[in-house]
């Protein structure tokens, strides 16, 4: 595929680089502190940047006329409605993890919370010191998940950790944890790519990388 890249000096955006031309896949176009490089039209537009950069990614959306693999963490509810919108027109994938170990751990917090209603429960994620929010997009997807019931997040900053997630229960008891450890960010742009294939064969609609994964 012919793709395109904002963010393609960060961290993450440098790893997308490396595993689509594993696979032969094209830069076209770039956006980052840098400036823009454009050789030719891209088929696919993924989002590696930052918040900030959010109205610039949906122009150049609006511009190419393509999908959209956006990896942003710190959304807005703005944002999401934004996104949400420009989905009316074209496909958009929007997660803060694209990690399939995530995916599952998702699915195994779902299955523990069903059927230890009344135990304790609480968070923890550590990520690596250049991370900009606190806590992170994946803790709040894990939050979520529990709806009105308060459960505590405990964030950790901490050299150059790619992501570490843990989920605990606890009666009076026992102790039940999930853990889930990214070891390179290489598991995220692995992630993006599968996400890029999934969207070039949707016509438009607002994703997940949980529909990515579960087909959806």
């Amino acid at each position: 595929m012919k793709y395109g890249l904002i963010g393609a000096s960060g961290r993450l955006g440098k790893e997308v680089k490396d595993v689509f031309a594993e696979q032969k896949h094209e830069l076209v176009f770039t956006f980052d502190i840098n400036g823009e490089s454009f050789e030719k039209k891209p088929e696919v537009l993924i989002d590696c940047s930052l918040t900030e950069v959010l109205e610039k990614s949906v122009g150049f959306v609006n511009q190419f006329k393509v999908p959209l693999i956006i990896a942003t963490t710190g959304l807005t509810d703005e944002n999401i409605k934004s996104l949400k919108l420009l989905a009316e027109k074209k496909p958009v994938v929007q997660s803060y993890n694209y990690s399939l170990g995530i995916q599952i751990l998702l699915r195994l917090t779902e299955e523990a919370n069903e059927k230890l209603k009344d135990w304790d429960v609480e968070i923890t994620e550590t990520h690596h010191r250049f991370k900009k929010d606190k806590p992170s997009g994946t803790a709040k997807m894990l939050e979520n998940i529990f709806g009105d019931k308060k459960v505590n997040i405990s964030s950790l900053r901490l050299g150059n950790v790619p992501g570490d997630h843990s989920v605990s229960f606890a009666s009076l008891g026992e102790v039940l944890s999930i853990n889930h450890r990214a070891l390179s960010r290489r598991t995220f742009a692995e992630g993006i790519l599968r996400s890029a294939e999934f969207a070039l064969k949707k016509e438009k609609g607002f994703y997940t990388f949980t529909d990515v994964v579960f087909n959806k």
